[in-house]
């Protein structure tokens, strides 16, 4: 009968050390088996759905989900309407979320190098921001956040920058004297009004529209589609078309999550993510040139389109702001930079 006993207790015993081994294998991510886990991610962002970050996050989600076999959930909340703009960041550190794509100027208070998109006229196009990006300097930029838990993917570039305001027609330097605009923050881009007379004002996405309908702030600076997409042209009267500074998303993640997904899982995340990232990259040109067709067609602002010569005109007035912060940004960044917009 002891015998018996000892013998029950002894294989107790061994099937509570394989359960115990199972769940910690689950738990920390390292499991060696070949299923993909089931979860849901979420993805946050502030941009209406008519925009390129949105598109590029629909492509990302269809691919997860259909090559998951709907294992994996993606759920995308665009308009800020899970975390805006003041406290998403937040939220990806705590996990409560699992992908941001945030305007890279929202974080020159961790690293001044994401000032880079700021710098004026610094890039022509789209092309040339994602050469520097996706070269080694850009890489190396995105990957300094991995004290607050956090890993930055890939560039979602949106586009140059155009000014509205309710005010004046803007066509020359003198013009921005005495207003005040809504910027997404930055010692660069304070610098940048600062140096046309201007004052600047950091307003969340998606409170602008009511900040410049109540006159907050006399006018703005956005993209072609996030000004179509918010409709800002409603309450704003004059848009110059200048391309002076960017706004250019990336991707990013939180490690302890990117980190937990077996192989077969992060596999496809990754893969969902190049997928977005190349949608999003189509769609940035095409969505601008689109949104400003239809700008135009709603005729509600006037819109001054600057001649060569005004352009050197801004240039000139701008160019001392690359010597004020060689320092803090760096001249090996400012070289990468100018090598990729050549």
């Amino acid at each position: 009968m002891k015998k018996h006993i000892l013998t029950l207790s002894l294989l107790i015993s061994a099937v509570v050390l394989v359960a115990c081994g199972d769940d910690e294998a689950t738990t920390s991510g390292e499991s060696n088996g070949d299923d993909v886990e089931e979860m849901t991610i979420k993805f946050s962002h502030v941009v209406a759905e008519n925009t390129p970050k949105h598109q590029g996050a629909l492509a990302m989600k269809e691919y997860i989900e259909k090559e998951s076999d709907g294992a994996i959930e993606v759920e995308i909340y665009p308009n800020s309407s899970l975390f805006g703009d003041q406290d998403e960041y937040q939220n990806l550190v705590s996990n409560n979320v699992q992908f941001i794509a945030p305007d890279l100027s929202k974080f020159v208070g961790n690293n001044p190098q994401f000032n880079v998109p700021s710098l004026p006229f610094m890039f022509d196009n789209d092309e040339e921001a994602i050469k520097f990006w996706d070269g080694e300097k850009g890489q190396e930029i995105l990957g300094s956040l991995e004290g607050d838990g956090v890993v930055g993917l890939s560039m979602w570039p949106n586009g140059g920058k155009h000014v509205t305001n309710n005010e004046r027609p803007i066509d020359s330097p003198d013009d921005f004297e005495g207003l005040k605009f809504r910027t997404q923050g930055g010692q660069v881009l304070e610098a940048v009004y600062a140096a046309l007379g201007a004052g600047s004002e950091s307003i969340p996405f998606g409170e602008l529209y009511t900040a410049l309908d109540q006159g907050v702030v006399e006018g703005q600076e956005n993209t072609f589609s996030n000004i179509e997409s918010k409709k800002f042209d409603e309450v704003q009267k004059y848009m110059t078309v200048m391309n002076h500074t960017r706004v250019d998303y990336a991707i990013f993640t939180n490690t302890e999550f990117w980190e937990s997904m077996n192989d077969a899982t992060k596999e496809i995340v990754e893969a969902g993510i190049d997928e977005g990232t190349e949608v999003a990259r189509e769609e940035a040109k095409s969505l601008n040139e689109k949104a400003l067709e239809l700008i135009r067609e709603r005729g509600q602002v006037e819109i001054i389109e600057l001649t060569p010569e005004q352009i050197e005109e801004f240039r000139t007035t701008l160019e001392p702001i690359y010597d004020e912060f060689e320092d803090e940004i760096g001249a090996d960044v400012y070289e990468a930079a100018r090598e990729a917009a050549k």
